[in-house]
């Protein structure tokens, strides 16, 4: 066993520990007697109180911080009047003579959102000196979405973040793509860097659930984060190289500050989830005079006639069994976090737990989290600062089988079962139907279950060896222990005849050593300088043990070792990745920017000679602002042009050893002897998957900053994609890993937030952003296809996602036959005439909100949208095949609406052998515009604070209500135009079985104590 990990978490606690003695001396800021300057500094607009602003006297470099009431004092022989220097994040610096003590001090907030601090490869920059494409988010705007994780709480915030929630289950993997996807077995997810730690965003999980997969980014606490940036430009994610080719989401988790008094955030909300809609089916009336349809069209006996004939009973006579009000609930929210943070003069602290709870309307999924954080940073003297970051949270799921395949599916069991079959046989029993699970026993029985232990903390150490040079260490550990089990008794059918168990225990450590050299100088007021360089060590395994059983004695023995029969495996991986960067930067007089940055990745995974890759980027920004002809424009209050070009690299998502020949003990043994035997061929050549981008953009404010918008155009570009390649079977090998694929994405951003009105009780803000992105691929030798029945096809000079169906014209209306595009002309319909009629990328996609607040009251409501993707209907196709199934599969009422007789108008052709299923799955016609109009959140609150009302007993508390989901506005018949069967990245856009987003309310309180 590999202890390494144990040891730096151990070191990462007593590292905690040793410094939560200097918590009892940041209770107060020190008391200042005899002082000869007492104030307070205070909020102009709501005249609260400012805690933490920086007091200076203009005449010495002493300062102060102010307290929890906006207090300071000064211990100084001067005697008055002073002149000091105000300062705080977030508001206008103000000096002023100060003539009597003591005095109140009035501060404006700053409405320069555009000089915000942002994150940007391993150092801070004000972003109005970013030359980047960056986004920042701030936490507070996401905290009270019910989500599993952070990024489903991203959806419609950032322009060019495509977010696509497959289902309504909590805690699922979503598919998150960051300027179009540029991979076709490489991985095409973001990095996430939370405090500097690079963390797998890589399900774990190894038990089939119908193509679902877990989030493992949902083991994140999202009300332990202070900002989210997200880095979309090659110069921006320049430094993080192999790492940032598909983008880079920068968490930052909160901290307490610097002589800050001790501060308490509890925050808890309650809420019910439901379904907006379910699926509309036939009675089993409906059903039987449907299924009587087909056969006399096809000429047969109509099994629905009386008994006596020998017939099912007369249609009238047949019951309809709901068993989509039995699988779904209205489903129970819970969220209760609570913090303590604060800070002394050389310590900060922020310590955290939280727990959440939420059902899914699915039953019996479910997920649940519980979290502990303890962040600190301790300054040891006046050079040295250390400090550490350490999360632990553990995980738990109810998993359900969603998505594709019958055996154990809920859904399957409920939507697809005819309405007329009863749950009962004659004998009163409970039986599954149409090769279907029962519900009922399902549900009484269902047992899929996961834990996810995981541990995500660093340790660092700062050295200012001069005032303009600052070194820095960090070492980071991702430590994910992933537990995962499954029982079908003899009453499933997975079970069937004796019960089936499995389990399966997945490791993933990842740690990494980092070292930065800082060097930044301004010199007078034209030049400033900034020289970074560093190396990152980072060492990946895996080890994965399963085992299954199958054969119990009895359906009350579940564990492993009371099978008759097991079987076990195991499995290891493991990568390294050594790198070297550095960054150059200049700017003079605040004007001319530039910079340009090179990453070296050596990557295990390569064949020797081809492991190093080299990754440069450069960046170019005009502030035209400051030019003499636009500085005394007043409307214009910032304008800043930017440019940048660059390379990133990618190698995640391929085998760890896909460049070497390997050779296996698996399945190699004869007659009960060891042996090994080929695995994989070599390929000396395979190297980094590289992407070029492009990017020019503009961020502008105007009108006092009442007004900011950005606007982006990129154009990347993909060679050496990695790519699985089939060989011919008399090579005795199925495929290997080659660089053939090139893949290119265009489009642009556009952002807008505004402030429309903004007075002592009342403000309106909006923000609204758009964004497109073009995909295709530009090299492919040979077409791809993906999905249930070969719907997804990869094929050079089309986008990657297409959609591959027969193109149904329309429907004969003296015939009632379904006429398809005859694409080669030859009289056939045959799959040659299989087109591309679309693919899962939008034309336009977004997210806008508004904003009020009123005294104490406060309103926002939030939209995102898509428009132009398509979906692939699969329910459909199952449920409108007329009565042809028969009691095999249920039918939708929207089979209705069929041809029955000469001179009726529909989509949906006649009931025959002709007609039905004719061309296996793949017609056009369930293919279907995904575009829609979401109404994601409205939250109505109330704030209480203490500076209004002195005989509160706490700070501040908001209560609110908040409505999520609210309304849904699409053409697409299904449930959810999100929805897709599989969590793969290649099988996107196809709905089938899958839960949809639920509609849910919540009360929710904000305490500071």
């Amino acid at each position: 066993m590999n202890y390494k990990w144990v040891f730096f978490y151990a070191l990462g606690i007593l590292l905690s520990l040793f410094f939560v003695h200097p918590l009892a001396i940041a209770q107060e800021t020190k008391p200042i007697i005899n002082a000869s300057l007492i104030g307070t500094v205070i909020d102009v607009v709501t005249k609260e109180p400012i805690e933490g602003a920086t007091v200076q006297l203009e005449a010495v470099t002493h300062s102060v911080k102010t307290d929890k009431r906006g207090r300071f004092q000064f211990v100084t022989g001067q005697k008055l009047p002073f002149t000091v220097v105000v300062t705080y994040v977030g508001y206008e610096t103000r000096k002023l003579i100060i003539r009597e003590s003591p005095t109140t001090i009035e501060l404006h907030p700053s409405e320069k959102t555009i000089d915000e601090v942002v994150v940007v490869g391993y150092a801070t920059y004000e972003k109005k000196n970013a030359i980047g494409s960056i986004e920042k988010v701030k936490a507070e705007t996401l905290r009270d979405i019910p989500a599993g994780s952070f990024d489903e709480q991203l959806q419609g915030k950032v322009s060019g973040v495509q977010i696509a929630q497959n289902t309504g289950v909590p805690g699922e993997a979503l598919n998150i793509r960051l300027r179009g996807a540029t991979s076709i077995n490489a991985n095409n997810n973001p990095l996430y860097v939370i405090d500097g730690i690079f963390i797998n965003g890589e399900s774990l999980q190894t038990i089939n659930t119908g193509g679902k997969a877990t989030s493992p980014i949902a083991d994140i606490n999202p009300s332990d984060i202070e900002s989210i940036e997200v880095l979309k430009d090659a110069e921006a994610t320049a430094l993080y190289g192999s790492r940032g080719a598909n983008g880079v989401i920068l968490i930052t988790t909160k901290r307490g500050k610097y002589s800050q008094s001790t501060k308490i955030d509890l925050n808890l909300y309650s809420g019910r989830a439901k379904a907006i809609r379910l699926w509309e089916l036939t009675t089993g009336e409906e059903h039987a005079i449907l299924v009587n349809e087909y056969f006399r069209n096809i000429g047969k006996e109509e099994p629905f006639r009386p008994v006596s004939e020998g017939g099912r009973g007369l249609p009238s006579e047949q019951q309809t069994y709901d068993r989509l009000s039995e699988a779904f609930r209205t489903a129970g929210l819970y969220n209760a976090d609570i913090a303590l943070y604060g800070g002394g003069e050389n310590t900060t602290y922020y310590i955290g737990g939280g727990y959440n709870s939420q059902e899914s309307i699915l039953r019996p999924i479910s997920f649940g989290r519980t979290s502990f954080r303890v962040n600190l940073d301790q300054g040891v003297n006046a050079r040295v600062k250390i400090g550490a970051s350490n999360a632990l949270s553990r995980t738990t799921r109810n998993q359900g089988r969603a998505g594709d395949g019958p055996q154990g599916g809920i859904l399957q069991a409920a939507l697809h079962t005819p309405t007329y079959l009863s749950p009962y046989n004659a004998e009163g029993v409970l039986v599954g139907r149409a090769g279907f699970d029962n519900l009922t026993l399902l549900l009484e029985n269902y047992d899929v279950t996961n834990k996810s232990l995981r541990y995500i903390g660093n340790i660092y150490g700062e050295l200012q060896i001069l005032p303009s040079l600052k070194l820095r260490s960090t070492f980071s550990v991702d430590y994910n222990n992933y537990n995962e089990r499954e029982y079908w008794n003899s009453l499933l059918i997975a079970g069937s005849p004796d019960g089936l168990a499995t389990s399966a225990i997945t490791q993933a450590t990842t740690w990494i050593n980092e070292q930065t050299l800082t060097f930044r100088k301004k010199i007078d007021d034209r030049h400033s300088f900034g020289v970074l360089v560093g190396n990152t060590l980072q060492e990946t395994s895996f080890e994965l043990t399963s085992a299954s059983g199958r054969g119990f004695a009895s359906n009350s023995f579940k564990l492993i070792s009371s099978a008759a029969t097991t079987t076990s495996s195991q499995d290891w991986d493991k990568f390294t990745l050594a790198s070297f960067f550095g960054r150059v930067d200049y700017g003079y007089k605040n004007t001319y920017l530039i910079d340009f940055s090179i990453r070296a990745d050596g990557s295990s995974k390569f064949a020797k000679g081809r492991q190093w890759g080299y990754f440069p980027a450069v960046g170019i920004a005009w502030h035209i602002k400051n030019e003499g002809f636009l500085r005394d424009v007043e409307w214009v209050s910032e304008l800043k042009l930017r440019s940048s070009y660059g390379v990133t690299g990618n190698q995640n998502g391929i085998n760890s050893f896909a460049s070497r020949k390997l050779w296996s003990g698996l399945n190699a043994s004869y007659q009960n002897v060891a042996g090994i035997s080929p695995e994989s061929l070599a390929n000396e050549e395979l190297s980094w998957e590289k992407t070029t981008q492009f990017n020019i953009g503009v961020d502008a404010s105007i009108f006092k900053n009442s007004i900011n918008l950005s606007i982006n155009y990129y154009n990347k570009y993909t060679k050496d994609g990695l790519l699985t390649k089939v060989l011919a079977a008399t090579t005795g090998f199925q495929s290997y890993i080659d660089n053939a694929v090139e893949i290119s994405n265009k489009g642009f951003e556009f952002s807008l937030s505004s402030n429309n009105i903004k007075t002592a009780h009342f403000s309106w803000t909006t923000a609204f952003n758009i964004a497109r992105n073009v995909n295709r691929i530009e090299r492919l030798e040979s077409p791809m296809n993906f999905g249930s029945r070969d719907l997804i096809l990869f094929k050079e000079g089309y986008p990657m996602y297409s959609f591959w169906v027969y193109n149904q014209l329309y429907v004969d209306p003296e015939t009632g036959n379904a006429v398809y595009e005859d694409v080669n002309k030859d009289g056939k319909i045959t799959t040659d005439d299989r087109q591309i009629l679309g693919s899962i990328w939008p034309d336009y996609f977004g997210g806008f909100s508004n904003s009020f607040n009123y005294k104490g009251f406060d309103l926002n409501a939030f939209f995102s949208f898509s428009v132009g993707n398509k979906v692939y209907n699969h329910n459909r196709f199952f449920g409108e095949g007329g009565g042809a199934r028969d009691a095999a599969r249920v039918i939708f009422a929207s089979n209705l609406a069929r041809w029955q007789k000469p001179g009726d108008i529909t989509d949906i052709p006649k009931s025959d052998g002709v007609n039905v299923n004719n061309y296996l799955d793949g017609g056009g016609r369930w293919l279907e515009d995904g575009s829609y109009l979401r109404f994601r959140t409205l939250s109505l609150g109330y704030n209480f604070s203490k500076n209004k009302n002195p005989k509160l007993p706490f700070g501040k508390l908001r209560i609110y209500l908040q409505a999520n989901n609210l309304f849904l506005w699409t053409k697409y018949s299904g449930l959810d135009p999100e929805s897709a069967a599989n969590a793969s990245a290649n099988q996107q856009g196809i709905d089938l079985g899958t839960p949809p987003q639920p509609r849910s309310f919540q009360l929710g309180v904000n305490l500071t104590l």
